[in-house]
């Protein structure tokens, strides 16, 4: 048996999509909120799922939050911007779980309406079903990551998870600052410096690697959108760095 994990904050627009699919999969679905005030948790619950509310405590600590207050060992996890597809539906149905093994899934991106198949968005897989009792969630602010026992075995399954990250420009303009500021947080607390090279160079040289190598413009309008967010994340979070290697902002 299969329990899914969904963390939310705000997510109201969202979420009914995200779980309607998981209900076809696990019996058991744990959303935890970080207190949103959309009518997320309305609406979660009233598609079965139980929510249990928690302050923010970073991506991490909520997702491991949730999977110890899941009914299962093997967790799902899923983000409420994600929504299993029919293929992927109905691999997981059939799969039979085996020990000492994680499951990859092969995400999809959809950006302001198109899918995109570049940019370094994709091939995207990511290790979403794990063994709780094996496998936690680790990593303070961003960039969370699973630890997992040396040895495990790494299975890619068919069929696409479905990310709809972007609806306009503007709403991936607002996270990538806000991501940045996390980003610089966690920087600062790792106590790394805003040299002028990384400040200066490493945006462009994000733009390049994104345009260029990783074949942005074959996404159209929206693979230079995403080059450019992607070089503004960088400036920003390295502009917020050295704002608070000099005092002139609080550390977040």
């Amino acid at each position: 048996m299969i329990s899914a994990v969904v963390i939310t904050l705000n997510e109201a627009a969202n979420i009914a999509a995200c779980l309607k699919p998981l209900l076809q999969v696990c019996e058991n679905i744990v959303v935890v909120d970080a207190f949103s005030s959309d009518g997320t948790k309305a609406i979660a619950e009233s598609l079965g799922a139980r929510v249990i509310q928690s302050e923010w405590l970073g991506y991490s600590q909520n997702k491991n939050l949730g999977n110890q207050a899941a009914r299962h060992d093997w967790i799902l996890s899923i983000d409420a911007d994600e929504v299993l597809s029919d293929d992927l539906i109905q691999t997981l149905q059939q799969l039979v779980p085996q020990p000492q093994t994680v499951y990859e899934l092969d995400r999809l991106t959809n950006y302001c309406g198109k899918w995109i198949h570049h940019s370094g968005w994709y091939p995207d897989w990511k290790v979403r079903l794990f063994d709780r009792r094996e496998v936690r969630w680790q990593g303070e602010f961003v960039h969370e990551t699973l630890a997992m026992p040396a040895g495990y075995k790494i299975i890619r399954v068919r069929g696409k998870l479905l990310h709809y990250s972007y609806k306009t420009r503007e709403d991936h303009l607002l996270r990538v600052d806000r991501y940045a500021a996390l980003s610089a947080r966690e920087l600062y607390a790792k106590g790394k410096r805003a040299i002028w090279v990384k400040l200066w160079l490493s945006p462009l040289f994000r733009f390049l690697r994104t345009f260029l190598i990783n074949r942005a413009f074959l996404d159209g309008k929206e693979g230079l959108a995403i080059s450019m967010s992607g070089a503004r994340l960088v400036r920003r979070k390295y502009s917020l760095l050295r704002e608070m290697e000099l005092g002139r902002v609080p550390l977040l």
